[in-house]
């Protein structure tokens, strides 16, 4: 099953359709780094992917001194 989360970017609203046990974790998300509900200008939806990738790229390289550590 999924479940409707909706966003509006440059003024135009995207509809998404996510898995039911992810939609809670990303609709908390968004809410934490856009405005869920109103408008949001991509330069901010830029920003909030920069962020995001960066927080992955930094848990990636703590996983990876973690498993060194067990070699």
């Amino acid at each position: 099953m999924s479940k409707k989360i909706s966003i509006t970017i440059g003024g135009k609203r995207f509809d998404l359709n996510i898995d039911d046990q992810f939609a809670p974790f990303l609709h908390k998300q968004m809410s934490v780094d856009l405005n869920v509900d109103g408008n949001n200008e991509v330069k901010k939806i830029l920003e909030a992917y920069v962020r995001k990738t960066y927080e992955l790229y930094t848990a990636e390289h703590k996983v990876e001194e973690i498993l060194k550590k067990f070699d």
